[in-house]
């Protein structure tokens, strides 16, 4: 069978499946929708946080840059498994002892003020919207390539299905798709990547046959760093970002992680704090998976491309690139009408331009692999993305929903009219996503990077020093907030809107690129909130007394002196 037929029979029956979960576990109240009933199994959450927290960004896009960028793009690797790790240990039990549903939930009742409620909500749509908006990019991605339609019509689809298991199922069915969409997603990245281990190495285990020979001789890094320095570009193994800008991407994907709110609500499904932290470390087993075989899926697929595009004539083209054409995320013109196809560094020679985003779904074509792991990788990647997007979805409708509405403004609203407008407000969100997913700001680990960068600027100093330190103030938590939110949209916003011919190492601020500056927005809202917070009253004593509370393991006492 061709691809098409494959893609339609294998992404038509997960699509049934997840589906079918979201319609048997649909959400009959508000508990339900926003936290599954607090009843979640540790492993269950584990499976579920794992495919909600691997988005279309580590599935998709992050071996994709990883092919482009070398060591550079370790930069992801490290700032997103680092930032699992900090979350894990310094937030989730403390958060789910506390007691709250959403991320502003714990900001209003922390800092005892409507206000830094209505400050954390925005917060929490901004990022959820620019996250959501990669996962739509990477759907309309897949479907425009495996369903042969324009990237506007995948996109559409994906927001139609997205739309219906998150609203239909609030977290409970969401929970439970996610389990299902792990699994899907696993599979898919796994099949391909030990396939093309074998073919290119003979070893199985494609963690390591990153490191081994070549069946054709010489040791596969070796080969890449001459291919690509004989064409003009850095060495693979080398990286030429500036040690500053590595730095503050890593912290900014680090802090960002521990500070994304979709992540942060999956410890409030289970049913106690210790289920929070053994679900935290589940999630990173199964995390590590997939993170410790992305270098070697782009390390294969760049191999792979410049070994059958490279010098090659227009005439003897590979099918892939042909197949990859159609979508317009590969562009092929002959510049010097030679008849050959010359891949190099220097943009006005080079004659083959390719979407970084491509590079995972294309490698099993790449690879001449079988027509049924090409489909399930598109499997794989609608997987990835429509697990976080239902996710992101869930948190813009209760950050309206339960905190805005419920919390703020309407506190007398039922419990039927609360669940009522977080599904219109998970509408709405999708239908901003959407365009958004249409008219990309970047590639998709980009946008993801700078969800994470405007969550480490907004959300992380607030909640850290909301947990540790009795000092901190309402005061201090709103302009803090607003200070990193701000400064870190308007960087952004400058190098990507504004003036993006100025996005430059020479005109960044202090060589910090887009991606990185909301390490800078969180050192920011660090300084001027505990400034603040010196400058005015301390908080109630009820509150003191609260943080020293969700620091104390239940059970504790006074030790037993003879």
């Amino acid at each position: 069978m061709d691809i098409l037929t494959w893609t339609y029979i294998i992404v038509g029956l997960s699509f049934a499946l997840y589906i079918g979960i979201a319609i048997w576990s649909r959400a009959g109240s508000t508990k339900d929708f926003y936290v599954a009933g607090g009843g979640v199994s540790p492993v269950a959450n584990g499976l579920a946080t794992a495919a909600d927290w691997m988005s279309a960004a580590s599935f998709i896009s992050m071996a994709g840059l990883i092919s482009f960028m070398g060591y550079d793009g370790s930069v992801y690797l490290m700032g997103w498994t680092g930032g699992y790790v900090l979350l894990a240990l310094l937030l989730a039990p403390y958060l789910r002892k506390f007691g709250k549903f959403t991320v502003p939930d714990f900001v209003g009742d922390r800092y005892y003020s409507k206000t830094a409620r209505l400050v954390a909500v925005v917060c929490a749509i901004f990022v959820s919207l620019t996250y959501v908006a990669g996962q739509m990019r990477g759907v309309g991605i897949v479907f425009s390539r495996f369903l042969e339609v324009e990237i506007e019509t995948g996109v559409i689809i994906g927001m139609i299905i997205v739309l219906f298991y998150a609203v239909l199922g609030g977290m409970k069915g969401i929970t439970y798709t996610q389990v299902a969409q792990f699994c899907v997603l696993i599979f898919a990245y796994m099949v391909p990547a030990i396939f093309i281990s074998i073919l290119l190495t003979g070893n199985p285990i494609p963690q390591i046959g990153l490191g081994s020979e070549l069946k054709e001789g010489g040791y596969l890094l070796d080969r890449l760093d001459g291919l690509l320095t004989d064409l003009g570009f850095a060495a693979y193994t080398n990286g030429s970002k500036a040690t500053i800008d590595v730095f503050f991407i890593t912290a900014a994907l680090m802090v960002g992680t521990a500070g994304l709110p979709h992540v942060i609500v999956r410890f409030f499904t289970v049913p106690r704090v210790r289920d929070a932290r053994r679900s935290a470390g589940f999630a990173l087993l199964f995390i590590a998976v997939l993170y410790t075989t992305a270098p070697a899926v782009g390390a294969f697929g760049m191999y792979n491309m410049l070994s059958t595009t490279s010098n090659r004539s227009i005439a003897s083209m590979p099918q892939w690139v042909n197949n990859w054409q159609k979508t317009g995320l590969i562009a092929v013109e002959d510049k010097n009408a030679d008849g050959l196809i010359q891949y190099v560094k220097n943009t006005e020679q080079n004659e083959l331009v390719i979407d970084k985003d491509i590079m995972v779904l294309a490698n099993p074509e790449i690879a001449e692999l079988p027509n049924w792991i090409v489909a399930l990788v598109a499997a794989g990647g609608l997987a990835a993305a429509l697990s976080t997007a239902a996710g992101l979805l869930l948190v813009i409708s209760t950050s309206i929903a339960h905190d805005l509405l419920k919390k703020s403004f309407t506190a007398d609203i039922s419990e039927k009219q609360e669940l009522t407008a977080a599904r219109i407000a998970a509408t709405l969100a999708v239908v901003v996503a959407g365009y958004f997913g249409i008219n990309p700001p970047g590639f998709v680990a980009e946008v993801v990077a700078f969800a994470f960068g405007l969550a480490a600027a907004s959300f992380f100093p607030v909640i850290i020093m909301g947990i540790f330190s009795t000092r901190m103030n309402k005061q201090g938590a709103i302009w803090g907030m607003l200070t990193g939110l701000l400064f870190t949209i308007a960087y952004i916003s400058y190098f990507k809107f504004i003036n993006p011919e100025a996005n430059k190492p020479e005109n960044w601020l202090f060589q910090i690129s887009p991606e990185g500056i909301g390490t800078l927005g969180m050192i920011l809202n660090f300084v001027v909130s505990s400034t603040i917070s010196k400058m005015t009253p301390p908080p109630p004593v009820y509150i003191q007394d609260l943080v020293e509370d969700i620091r104390v393991p239940r059970g504790a006492g006074a030790a037993v002196t003879h």
